[in-house]
């Protein structure tokens, strides 16, 4: 009889293994290979753990069972994925096992790249199949680094350009957009990396301080102090994170719900502002009079033939929400730092 060639490998594995004891008859041999057999033809082919049971006695005693895996056995006879066999034997109760271990990976080719908790593709995963869905997280957080540059170059080139307000409030909404549409999609599909987890705060927190180095030009102290507390509140809270995450405590300073406001008004009110056009001045807002020096700013009067010259208003409440945003700056890292009081003066 010619047999075929997986069932010559796994009649191999079986007779090198040490279970082939006194119990191991040869009608229990011919029942193992029958199944064997059968299992081959049945489409068990594909199996990355395969165990034959092997018992003395009964029609039912030979069992083969599988778990589905991406490991094929090939037409040699060899398993790619390294095939684990185990023969049981049961004779006075005891148990013993032959395996042949390999490595294990996980084939997410049916989720198109995503993560095994993703949900099913929707109509544009389905649409476009052979897109890297994966790393479009990863790939927005790229735009927005790449975003910094442009925006800091269109905000002094060229020197005449009527709509360069709309174009920067624009450019700094969609990045604005993306800092919450990246790490959305990383948590929905299931595709979260140590290196994304690392660029997209850096690169937020880049494309912010760039802003707001920008406008406290353009308007001198009144923008320029808020501009400092909150790049100071940035990289004190970021070392502290740093230092609690060398003791293993990083959790206790973990991004709150005042983090996520905080970041929420500042982005807002930079947005607002950078749609005020060229030449608004801080004597168009009342209540700056009040402020002595920080009150003077800006270059005077609108432009002529600015697009948005009907925004000026927007000037005085997005100043208001930057000095909110600067507020629970303070707050929020003061919670940070109070979190992480015990760790600092040594009493854990």
């Amino acid at each position: 009889m010619k047999y075929p060639m997986n069932l010559i490998a796994g009649v191999s594995v079986l007779l090198s293994s040490p279970v082939m004891s006194s119990s191991f008859s040869p009608a229990v041999f011919g029942r193992a290979t029958s199944a064997f057999s059968k299992a081959s033809n049945n489409g068990v082919k594909n199996a990355e753990r395969m165990t034959f049971i092997l018992r003395g006695g009964g029609e039912d005693d030979s069992i083969i069972s599988s778990s589905s895996s991406a490991s094929i056995i090939n037409a040699n006879g060899v398993n790619a994925g390294g095939v684990a066999l185990s023969a049981v034997s049961n004779r006075g109760g005891e148990v013993e096992e032959s395996s042949a271990a390999a490595p294990t990976t996980t084939s997410s080719s049916t989720k198109g790249g995503v993560g095994p908790n993703a949900p099913p593709p929707g109509p544009l995963r389905r649409l476009l199949p052979k897109f890297p869905w994966h790393e479009l997280p990863n790939y927005l957080t790229y735009a927005r680094c790449i975003s910094i540059p442009i925006f800091l170059a269109l905000s002094y080139y060229p020197v005449i350009m009527p709509n360069r307000a709309p174009v920067l409030s624009l450019l700094f909404a969609v990045a604005s957009i993306t800092d919450w549409f990246d790490g959305f999609l990383a948590r929905r599909w299931d595709v979260t990396s140590p290196f994304g987890a690392f660029l997209d705060p850096v690169a937020d927190k880049l494309m912010v301080s760039t802003a707001l180095i920008v406008l406290a030009g353009r308007y001198g102290g009144i923008v320029a102090i808020p501009t400092a507390v909150i790049m100071a509140r940035e990289v004190g809270v970021s070392a502290l994170r740093e230092w609690m995450a060398q003791r293993g405590a990083r959790d206790s300073v973990k991004v709150g719900m005042q983090g996520k406001i905080k970041a929420a008004l500042t982005m807002v009110s930079i947005t607002l502002m950078l749609l005020v056009p060229e030449g608004v001045g801080l004597e168009s807002v009342a209540w700056t009079k009040y402020l002595g020096v920080l009150g003077v700013g800006g270059a005077g009067s609108v432009v002529e033939g600015v697009v948005n010259d009907g925004l000026a208003w927007m000037l005085g409440p997005s100043l208001l929400m930057l000095f909110a945003s600067a507020f629970v700056t303070v707050t929020s890292g003061s919670v940070y730092f109070k979190a992480a009081a015990p760790v600092l003066l040594g009493k854990e």
